[in-house]
């Protein structure tokens, strides 16, 4: 009887490393459509990719498993929703080779994360994302034009980098920032890092919002969801995948890389393929 507990204790231990080998290892590919009234008919099925929380990572020899896979979503853009870098073992040239090469596959959005806001060298990676062709929506927006059509991409950089106004609520800086970067009028993707601003970001106006930070929760739990996000605690609302409120869509990418608590559980790392849709 105890050659049998030992054996099925030993069982358990080998699924759940085993496990944890496929939380961090298995990329997946997650396809979003979303259907907006506001979506010209020229960007019927316009493709973005979404990379979140890379944190260094490297999915394969060069990132190669990672830019394969975004080879083959065939994006229209790739949109970079922060923490390229991990502040605490920070390695620009991971970060700066991914973004070179992933330029050669789509053209390419960025807003930084929180780590980016603790790295004192921010600048200079800045200046070296756009020196590689990438375009950096540091609180910006710009048009994205098609078949004499356009559609609005804005992005913020993390309420973690300060203001010229002070604020001491974090809520309010990010509703400062969006009040000149969405409102009604053209379909509006925003990239920000944050999911837990999503009231926010529907109030401002902005019909799909791309986000990052939760890591998934770290931890997946069967019917429960996500375990811990950062700023969010235990049992976060905004963990992974589509919430809708209103006319705005949220897509929280479970990200790629891994920040403070360093293993996966049930939670492979992710790339999300949103397609755009007119809603007829």
């Amino acid at each position: 009887m105890k050659k049998i507990k030992r054996l099925l204790f030993v069982a358990a231990l080998l699924a759940l490393v085993l496990l944890a080998i496929w939380g961090n290892t298995a990329l997946e590919v997650n396809t979003y459509e979303i259907s907006h009234r506001d979506i010209p008919a020229a960007f019927d099925g316009f493709r973005i990719a979404q990379v979140s929380d890379l944190h260094n990572a490297q999915m394969g020899k060069n990132n190669g498993r990672l830019l394969k896979k975004l080879t083959e979503c065939q994006p229209d853009i790739i949109a970079i929703t922060g923490d390229m870098i991990d502040s605490r073992r920070t390695d620009v040239e991971t970060a700066l080779a991914f973004a070179e090469e992933a330029m050669k596959i789509a053209p390419c959005y960025y807003v930084a994360g929180n780590h980016e806001a603790r790295l004192t060298e921010y600048d200079s990676f800045r200046r070296s994302l756009i020196a590689l062709g990438v375009v950096v929506l540091d609180d910006e927006k710009i048009a994205l034009e098609r078949g004499g059509e356009e559609i609005f991409l804005a992005g913020v950089c993390d309420t973690d980098f300060p203001t010229e106004i002070v604020f001491s609520d974090p809520q309010a800086v990010m509703q400062y920032k969006l009040s000149s970067l969405t409102g009604e009028g053209s379909f509006t993707v925003l990239l920000s890092h944050r999911p837990e601003y999503f009231d926010i970001y529907a109030e401002s106006g902005a019909d799909l919002v791309l986000c990052g930070h939760a890591h998934g929760g770290q931890i997946r739990l069967p019917y429960l969801g996500g375990l811990f996000a950062p700023d969010q605690g235990f049992f976060p609302e905004y963990d992974a995948g589509l919430y809708t409120q209103e006319d705005c869509n949220m897509l929280v990418s479970r990200g790629i890389g891994n920040s403070v608590f360093p293993v996966r559980i049930n939670n492979p790392p992710e790339v999300i393929l949103a397609e755009l849709r007119p809603k007829t």
